[in-house]
């Protein structure tokens, strides 16, 4: 089933529904991982039972950082497990300051599973967000595993993989790579 709907209040009809049944991780080239997300507009009883889901699904595959659009819902929300902070939820993040140094570091993905890559981002970052509650509030990362997977995660948010900072070439590979891992 693909959700590609144009409004939050039918994104939030269809997760009702859905949620009936388990969500499963979408795994590149998947094209529902391309689609840009919609914005929550209000915090429905069925957004706290998808972010449970997603805390379920993240950990059962061993991730620090899952996007809704991971999972084939196409909302702007994603939640993190730095194991540094309290697993917290990002409801409507926007990244609002960015460095301009940037970092080397390897990174990978729910979604490319089996594979990594060295991928260049800047080092430190800002971002604004709505928590579970609806509150707002900002979080600040540099040189670190958090600065990394809020970019990583919020890149989801816009139809974006770490695999599309790789020239074409790398990218090949790392697909071929993440095609016999699935066949493991």
């Amino acid at each position: 089933m693909q959700l590609l709907v144009s409004d939050t209040k039918s994104c939030i009809k269809i997760i009702g529904k859905r949620l009936m049944s388990t969500h499963e991780i979408l795994y590149y080239p998947d094209p529902r991982l391309r689609v840009i997300s919609h914005p929550i507009e209000k915090i429905e009883p069925d957004i706290q039972k998808l972010v449970d889901e997603m805390f379920d699904i993240m950990y059962q595959h061993g991730g620090g950082g899952l996007a809704a659009p991971q999972i084939g819902v196409p909302l702007r929300m994603t939640i993190i497990d730095d194991k540094e902070h309290k697993p917290f939820v990002l409801i409507n993040p926007e990244i609002v300051e960015l460095s301009t140094r940037k970092v080397k570091n390897e990174e990978g993905c729910l979604s490319v599973p089996g594979v990594s890559a060295e991928i260049e981002r800047p080092h430190a970052v800002k971002v604004k967000a709505l928590d579970i509650s609806g509150e707002p509030f900002e979080i600040e990362a540099s040189d670190n595993y958090l600065a990394r997977c809020l970019q990583h995660e919020i890149d989801h948010l816009y139809g974006k993989l770490y695999i599309d900072y790789l020239s074409a070439l790398k990218r090949e590979r790392l697909a071929k790579d993440m095609k016999k891992f699935l066949k493991k």
